[in-house]
C-alpha cells in the first residue's frame, strides 16, 4: 500500500507544489512529501517483509532519514506514529488500521512546537476521526471522506489560503497518500497527471525569514528538546524530531550558517540543505509562466547543475542554472536529471554533473532525452562553477558546450574532508600517505594528495603545491565552519599569495570542511 501510495502521490506532485502558500510560498511541498515517501520505499525494498517489526522500522526510519521540508518532516512523524502501532502485530486489519491513523495524527501534533490549524495536521486529524469500518478498504474510504471535508475547511482557518483561493498543499498531499493506499487495495490503475494551469505562489511576497534550512545529525550529545530550544531563536517554521540516534531539523531563518555551526557542536552533521526561498520563489514563478512562455521565443540554451551546499546552489542559480540537489554520497537519480531538464524552457539544456559518480546518470538521462541535453563532464563542483561562468542562454548549446568545457578545465579544485576509514596509499606524485579513520584529507581535482593536520593547514598545503599564478582563490566553508573561520583562513591565504584575490563564501557542500577553487 505504501509503495503504491508513493507512485500515486508522484502523479500529483506538481499539483501539490502549485497549491503551496503556507508557511511560505516555496512551492516544493509535493516534491518534499514524494521524496520522503521514496526514502520509505527504499527502506521497504531492503527490509524483511515477512517481519512486521522490520516493516515498521523501515517505514519510520526511512521517513525520518528522507524527510525533506516542513511537510516532509511532519509526514515523517505521521508515519512514525503509524509504524509504532503496527510493529507488534501480525496482520493489519480494520481495527489496527484505525488505531494506526489515530496514532499518526497524535504523533504529528506532538512533533510541532506551535501547531497551526488549517495545515496537514488538521487534515490528519480529520482522517483519524473519520477512520471507521469493518474492513481496511472501508476504513480508508471513510477516512478519505472525512479528511476531504476537513481539507475543504482549511481556507477558513488560514487567511493565506483564502487569499489564494486554494486548500492546504500538505493536507492535499496527505489525502493523495490515503487515496493511493485505497487504490492499491482496490486494484486501481494510477490516474493521469493533472494539467497545472496556475501557481498559488504568484500572489505572495517573500516572508521575513529567507532561508529554508534543514539538517540531519547523528550521535547527538544533547536531548532533542534542548536542541529544539537551541534552534528556536533563529527563526520560525521550526521542527526538530528524532529516532534511533538521529536528529532531523527544519527551520526558516536568516542565519543558516550560524544556525548550522551552533547545532553542529552537539553531534555529527550528516546532511544539510539550505534553500534561498526568494530565489526558489522566482524559479517557481518562472514555471508558473510556462503557458505564457509557450507563445514567446524559447532561448537556444538552458542550464542544469547538480549541487549541494546553499552557497554553491545560490551561485549556480545566479548564473542561470536549474538545480538538481545532490553530489558526493547523495547522487541524484537519472529521473531527477531528466525531470530537471524537462522543466527548463530552452531548445537544448546543458547539464553539469559536477561529480564523477553523477556523470553516468547524466549520460543515461541524455539518452532518454533524445538529443535535448548536452552533458559537460564536470567531475568537481569547481569545474562546474568554471563552466557555469561561461554560460550564455542566447548561444547555441552545442557550440557553447565546447567553450564551457574549456572553462571547466581551467579551474583547479581543492576539497578538504575527513577519511571514512584507515588506509595507506601512494599519490600519483609518489607521495606516501598513511591515513587514519577521520583524518583530515585533501583532494586536488578529485585525487587524494594530502592528509593530516587541521582543515586549514590542508588548504594551505595544497595551495602551495597547486598554485601556479592563478588570479582568484575562492573558498567555500562547509556547514560547521563559521564566518570567523573563513576570515582567518582568507588572511593566511592572502599572506601566502599576496598577488591573488581571495573570496570567501559560506554554504559549501555537505561533509566537507572547505571547497577551494583556483582560476
Amino acid at each position: 500500500m505504501l509503495r503504491y501510495a508513493t507512485d500515486w502521490l508522484g502523479v500529483y506532485r506538481e499539483q501539490v507544489n502549485a497549491l503551496n502558500v503556507y508557511p511560505v510560498p516555496d512551492g516544493d511541498t509535493g516534491t518534499n512529501m514524494h521524496l520522503t515517501m521514496q526514502s520509505v520505499r527504499r527502506e521497504l525494498d531492503t527490509c524483511d517483509t515477512t517481519s512486521m517489526p522490520s516493516v515498521a522500522r523501515a517505514i519510520s526510519y526511512g521517513a525520518l532519514l528522507g524527510a525533506r521540508g516542513n511537510s516532509g518532516v511532519i509526514l515523517s512523524q505521521l508515519l512514525k506514529g503509524f509504524a509504532e502501532t503496527i510493529k507488534d502485530i501480525a496482520q493489519v486489519d480494520a481495527r489496527t488500521l484505525i488505531a494506526a491513523l489515530q496514532a499518526a495524527q497524535k504523533s504529528g501534533y506532538g512533533a510541532v512546537m506551535k501547531p497551526v490549524e488549517g495545515t496537514i495536521l488538521t487534515v490528519a486529524r480529520g482522517v483519524a476521526e473519520g477512520a471507521k469500518g469493518e474492513t481496511p478498504d472501508q476504513v480508508l474510504e471513510q477516512a478519505l471522506f472525512a479528511g476531504q471535508g476537513m481539507l475543504d475547511k482549511t481556507p477558513d482557518m488560514l487567511p493565506a489560503l483564502k487569499q489564494a483561493g486554494v486548500v492546504d498543499s500538505g493536507g492535499q498531499g496527505y489525502l493523495y497518500l490515503i487515496e493511493g493506499m485505497l487504490g492499491q487495495l482496490r486494484g486501481e490503475s494510477l490516474p493521469p497527471a493533472p494539467e497545472i494551469s496556475s501557481y498559488a505562489q504568484q500572489q505572495f511576497e517573500n516572508e521575513a525569514f529567507g532561508f529554508c534550512t534543514e539538517f540531519l545529525m547523528s550521535e547527538a550529545t544533547k536531548p532533542i528538546e534542548e536542541i529544539r530550544e537551541l534552534v528556536s531563536p533563529f527563526g520560525d517554521s521550526l521542527l526538530v524530531v528524532g529516532a534511533e540516534g538521529y536528529v532531523k531539523g527544519h527551520i526558516h531563518t536568516n542565519q543558516p550558517d550560524e544556525l548550522l555551526a551552533a547545532v553542529g557542536r552537539y553531534g555529527k552533521m550528516l546532511k544539510t540543505k539550505v534553500e534561498d526561498m526568494a530565489e526558489q520563489h522566482t524559479e517557481i514563478l518562472g514555471m508558473a509562466g510556462a503557458a505564457a512562455r509557450a507563445e514567446a521565443e524559447v532561448p537556444p540554451s538552458g542550464l542544469v547543475a547538480v549541487a549541494s551546499g546553499y552557497g554553491l546552489v545560490k551561485l549556480f542559480r545566479s548564473l542561470g542554472a536549474r538545480i538538481v540537489s545532490g553530489g558526493q554520497t547523495a547522487n541524484p537519480s537519472v529521473q531527477d536529471i531528466v525531470d530537471a531538464v524537462r522543466s527548463v524552457s530552452a531548445e537544448k539544456v546543458i547539464v553539469l554533473p559536477n561529480n564523477k559518480n553523477v556523470l553516468m546518470a547524466a549520460q543515461k538521462a541524455a539518452e532518454l532525452l533524445e538529443g535535448r541535453a548536452v552533458i559537460i563532464p564536470t567531475r568537481t563542483l569547481g569545474q562546474g562553477m568554471g563552466a557555469a561562468l561561461s554560460f550564455q542562454a542566447d548561444q547555441n548549446a552545442d557550440e557553447l558546450a565546447a567553450q564551457m568545457e574549456e572553462a571547466a578545465k581551467a579551474v583547479t579544485t581543492f576539497e578538504v574532508t575527513r577519511a571514512s576509514r584507515a588506509t595507506t596509499l601512494t599519490t600519483s606524485a609518489g607521495k606516501e600517505l598513511t591515513i587514519a579513520d577521520n583524518d583530515v584529507i585533501g583532494l586536488q581535482d578529485d585525487e587524494l594528495v594530502q592528509s593530516g593536520g587541521t582543515p586549514e593547514d590542508a588548504v594551505l598545503e595544497m595551495l602551495m603545491q597547486g598554485h601556479q599564478g592563478q588570479e582568484i582563490v575562492t573558498v567555500f566553508g562547509g556547514p560547521q565552519k563559521t564566518q570567523a573561520d573563513l576570515d582567518t583562513l582568507a588572511g593566511r591565504i592572502r599572506e601566502a599569495f599576496p598577488d591573488s584575490e581571495v573570496e570567501t563564501h559560506a554554504g559549501g557542500p555537505d561533509l566537507y570542511d572547505y571547497l577551494v577553487t583556483l582560476e
